[in-house]
């Protein structure tokens, strides 16, 4: 189960390798669980803060704004890979439920152990999913038919179904070890590429995802306008015809503020 020290914690984590100076060229989440990803929130916990949000000796509005602060910040935390500028591999296994969705749904790419079970359970306890699955599911997916209705039953689906809707781009056989294993050749594939040349293009997909084909161009235009002075390209071309592996700086430039 998911407290919240844990996601506190969890959007601290991504907020500082965004921000501070680190050479994160891609990151793999997984879960230290052996059996399972996660089955969700702590209920009991959230029963409890929410109990202490809602304080009988505040009046309705004031009662609404704390708890609006709330989900907002919880919000924030579990979305921070959807920020990052490296690109972030959810390697998943056994049950990811509630908001174990909500997690994996914020990150670029997901893939699945043979073993993964999925449920978008929070409907079974009252409420609607708001910490991200609503948001990305049906712009992941494609199916607002099939996203409805796993929203409106909280039945729970298969890592077959899950890679047919998309969800997932691979099932890999077996359980965590070996989907963890995966996840992490992907992502040394995509450390050895110029930085310059994945931070561009997970920001012009999340982009594209958000806006229209026109506007997306547009934005494209001013990106690569800036970005193509890049001396990647150079060094790209360059081991290529010495026939070596390329050596990228890193993304950011150290400051002094």
């Amino acid at each position: 189960m998911v407290d919240f020290r844990y996601w506190r914690a969890y959007g601290k984590l991504f907020q500082d390798l965004i921000e501070d100076e680190y050479d994160v060229r891609a990151l793999v989440l997984a879960s230290s669980l052996s059996k399972m990803f996660t089955a969700g929130l702590d209920l009991n916990e959230a029963s409890n803060l929410v109990e202490e949000t809602a304080d009988m000796k505040r009046d309705g509005a004031r009662t609404s704004l704390s708890m609006h602060k709330l989900i907002r910040r919880f919000q924030e935390a579990i979305t921070k890979p959807d920020q990052a500028p490296f690109p972030v591999i959810a390697a998943v296994h056994g049950p990811v439920f509630g908001l174990g969705v909500d997690i994996i749904s914020s990150c670029d790419i997901r893939y699945a152990a043979e073993n993964s079970i999925f449920a978008i359970k929070e409907v079974d306890v009252g409420l609607a999913a708001d910490i991200g699955s609503l948001a990305y599911l049906p712009k992941i997916t494609g199916n607002q038919s099939l996203i409805r209705e796993l929203a409106y039953t909280g039945r729970a689906f298969s890592a077959k179904e899950a890679e047919k809707l998309g969800l997932v781009s691979r099932i890999i056989p077996g359980s965590r070890e070996e989907v963890v294993k995966a996840a992490l050749e992907l992502a040394k594939t995509i450390a050895g590429k110029s930085p310059i040349a994945v931070s561009g293009s997970k920001r012009l997909i999340s982009h594209a995802r958000d806006h229209s084909v026109s506007e997306n161009l547009e934005y494209t235009q001013t990106w690569n306008a800036h970005a193509i002075v890049t001396k990647d390209m150079a060094e790209c071309a360059t081991s290529m015809k010495e026939r070596r592996t390329p050596e990228f700086a890193p993304l950011k430039v150290p400051s002094k503020l």
